[in-house]
Order: C-alpha cells, then sequence, then structure tokens
C-alpha cells in the first residue's frame, strides 16, 4: 500500500470516528432493574393520590 493511501485511510477513519461522536446517541440510557422497579411502584402510587384528592 503506498503512501498516500495509508493516510488517505488513516484520515477517513479519523474523521468517521469524529462524525460519530458528534451524532446523537441511538440507544437508550441503561436502568438498572431496582429503578424501573422503583420507578414502576411510584408510578402506581400517584395516579391513587391523584383519585384520592
Amino acid at each position: 500500500m503506498n503512501r498516500q493511501k495509508k493516510l488517505k485511510q488513516l484520515f477517513k477513519a479519523k474523521a468517521k470516528k469524529a462524525s460519530a461522536k458528534l451524532a446523537p446517541a441511538s440507544k437508550n440510557t441503561y436502568i438498572s432493574k431496582a429503578d424501573r422497579l422503583k420507578l414502576a411502584a411510584e408510578a402506581e402510587q400517584a395516579p391513587v393520590a391523584s383519585t384520592e384528592s
């Protein structure tokens, strides 16, 4: 592989990584099982409190 091709390949790879970093994250953030249970419990309690008022 000649020198110019190798440099072009390196620059292309760096540019790809930089643009990937700037792109918005497509995955949701991880929520632990304990936090999910806590959120579910709060969601169950919230409607009950609003119907009593």
